[in-house]
């Protein structure tokens, strides 16, 4: 059975595995992870017993807009419901703000569409990644 949580406090191990099994640069700096959860404004996560499945975040200006940066879920309990969930429980988070906002890439936006989300016409998603040495 899987339980949802809304925690900030991790243990390293837990954010490895979970960012590494879908192979995600980031599970190589659990350190880092870690303190970025304590950071983010919220954090939610799923559970299978004592194994972290899922999770979600998002930062927040306080009033208008959320941006969701992380969602992943294990490969094992992907199409399972889960990513779904997490998002449902975003959104009602901040239901009563203008907008929350995400990049996505393309494979995802099948996923974000059938979640509400709307690609913006006139907008492209900008970024520079710059990984840790």
């Amino acid at each position: 059975m899987i339980t949802y949580k809304d925690i900030h406090e991790f243990r390293k191990e837990d954010l490895e595995s979970l960012f590494l099994s879908v192979e995600w640069s980031s599970g190589h700096y659990p350190d880092k992870l870690v303190v970025a959860m304590r950071n983010f404004k919220t954090v939610y996560t799923a559970w299978d017993g004592d194994n972290l499945v899922g999770l979600i975040c998002a930062m927040d200006d306080g009033i208008m807009t959320a941006y969701i940066h992380y969602l992943l879920v294990r490969p094992e309990y992907q199409d399972s419901g889960i990513g779904r969930r997490l998002v449902e429980m975003m959104k009602e988070h901040y239901k009563d703000y203008l907008r929350i906002a995400i990049i996505a890439y393309n494979e995802e936006l099948d996923f974000y569409g059938a979640c509400g989300f709307k690609k913006a016409d006139d907008a492209s998603p900008m970024f520079i990644t710059s990984l840790w040495t």
